[in-house]
C-alpha cells in the first residue's frame, strides 16, 4: 500500500508558501528570458527536492513520458515539414484558392492553420505560417494584424481538437485514460462549431474592411 507523501520543508516553513514562491520565481525567470528555460525548470525542481517539498521518487513520478515522447516526435516531424516547405505551400495555395481576395484569404488561411495545429504542435505551426502570411500581406498591401490574430485563435482552437494538437492534451489524455479516437470524438465536433463561430466573428469585425486592387491580386496569384 502506497502512503501519501507529507512535505518536510526545511526550517518548518509552510509547504504552500514555499511552493508558491518557487513557482513565482521560476515563472519570473522564464519571463526574464536570460537563461535557458530548461535550465530554469530543472533548477526549480531541484529546489523543490532540496527544500523537502518532494522526494526524488515523487519528482520522478511527476514526469509524463507520453508528453515527452509526443514533443520529441513533433519536433522531428515539424523540422522535416519546415524544410520541405509544406507550411509555405499550404499558405500560398490557400491564398490562391481564395483568388487572392483578402477576406477569402483570411478565412482559408485560418482553416489551414487550425487543421495543421490539430495534426502538429500549434505554437510551431503559427511560427512557421506567420512569415509567409506577412509576405502575402505585403503583396496585398493590407495590414497583417487581422490575419495574425485569426491564425492565433485558429491555432488554439484547432490544437484542442486532437490528443496531439497541444501538450496539455496528452497530459489530460494520459491522466483520464482517453485514447486518440475518444479524444477526437468528444472534442472535434465542438471545435468545428467554435471554429465556424470564430471565422464569422473575424470576418464581421475585420474581414469586411480588407480591400485590395487587381494588380496586388495578380502579384499574389503568381507567387
Amino acid at each position: 500500500m502506497q502512503h501519501a507523501f507529507t512535505p518536510n520543508v526545511v526550517f518548518g516553513l509552510s509547504p504552500m508558501w514555499v511552493s508558491t514562491i518557487l513557482l513565482v520565481c521560476v515563472y519570473a525567470a522564464i519571463i526574464w528570458d536570460k537563461v535557458n528555460r530548461a535550465i530554469i525548470a530543472l533548477l526549480g525542481i531541484a529546489l523543490m527536492i532540496f527544500s523537502g517539498m518532494l522526494t526524488q521518487e515523487e519528482a520522478m513520478r511527476g514526469v509524463d513520458v507520453n508528453t515527452i515522447g509526443l514533443l520529441t516526435g513533433m519536433m522531428i516531424l515539424v523540422s522535416i515539414s519546415r524544410r520541405s516547405g509544406m507550411f509555405q505551400y499550404v499558405a500560398i495555395r490557400a491564398a490562391q484558392k481564395a483568388k487572392a481576395k483578402p477576406a477569402g484569404i483570411l478565412l482559408l488561411i485560418s482553416i489551414a492553420t487550425a487543421v495543421l495545429s490539430a495534426l502538429l504542435d500549434n505554437v510551431t505551426t503559427v511560427l512557421l505560417v506567420v512569415p509567409v502570411t506577412l509576405h502575402i500581406c505585403k503583396e496585398l498591401e493590407d495590414p497583417p494584424y487581422p490575419f495574425l490574430f485569426a491564425e492565433i485563435f485558429a491555432s488554439n482552437i484547432g490544437g484542442t481538437a486532437t490528443l496531439i494538437g497541444d501538450p496539455p492534451n496528452i497530459l489530460i489524455g494520459s491522466l483520464v485514460g482517453l485514447s486518440f479516437n475518444a479524444f477526437v470524438i468528444h472534442l472535434a465536433p465542438v471545435i468545428v462549431i467554435i471554429m465556424a463561430v470564430q471565422a464569422v466573428m473575424t470576418h464581421m469585425v475585420r474581414g469586411r474592411e480588407l480591400k485590395s486592387t487587381p494588380d496586388r491580386i495578380d502579384r499574389v496569384m503568381t507567387m
